[in-house]
């Protein structure tokens, strides 16, 4: 029920959240003013479950929340992960390597839709590795430059970083079992409608 509605809380926040990226590619690039960039960064990394949050306690779920919300997320993580490269605050392997996995977990979700996959619910592997990652960016963006306080925030980055990736590919190796299972309950379902109708 209210599947189509648009201009529902969750909604809102989830455009506030897309319109704040060009601000954050404003003040690292245009304004250059590193440290705000990364707390904003960090800001729109942490409010990620917000719109899920509002969506469920107030039923607002809607099928434009369902397209945008993880538009939102994989938008603000290329964009961030792309422009702290660009930066030089994190090497290029690293910031390759969790692109790869964005990349391929988003390329996976359009080709199970698009087969006519069940919903595949979300694993708390991959929730914390990127929560991890969402802190890890931010704080590698925040300690980059020759400051005696930044040094100690790169450590910090370094150490949630290289935990967050690790669990961001394990719970990509984790989503094929699942993937395959929801594969097959999607086609079982189609072919009961089609039984059905026949």
């Amino acid at each position: 029920m209210g599947l189509g509605r648009v201009w529902t809380a969750p909604n809102v926040v989830t455009m506030v959240r897309l319109a704040c990226i060009p601000l954050f590619v404003w003040l690292l690039f245009g304004a250059h003013r590193q440290s705000a960039a990364a707390v904003l960064l960090a800001v729109l990394g942490a409010t990620d479950w917000v719109d899920g949050q509002l969506a469920r306690r107030f039923h607002q779920v809607s099928n434009l929340g369902k397209i945008l919300d993880p538009l939102a997320d994989r938008v603000l993580v290329l964009t961030g992960v792309i422009s702290i490269i660009v930066v030089g605050a994190v090497p290029l392997w690293f910031g390759l390597a969790t692109i790869a996995r964005e990349v391929l977990v988003s390329a996976a979700v359009l080709i199970l839709a698009g087969l006519g996959a069940s919903r595949i619910d979300v694993l708390w592997v991959g929730k914390a590795g990127t929560f991890a990652l969402m802190f890890a960016y931010p704080a590698f963006l925040l300690g980059h430059g020759n400051a005696g306080w930044q040094e100690p925030v790169r450590i910090v980055a370094w150490i949630t970083g290289i935990i967050g990736l690790t669990l961001a590919w394990v719970a990509a190796a984790s989503y094929v079992a699942p993937a395959r299972k929801a594969l097959s309950a999607g086609r079982r379902g189609r072919d009961q409608t089609q039984g059905a109708s026949a």
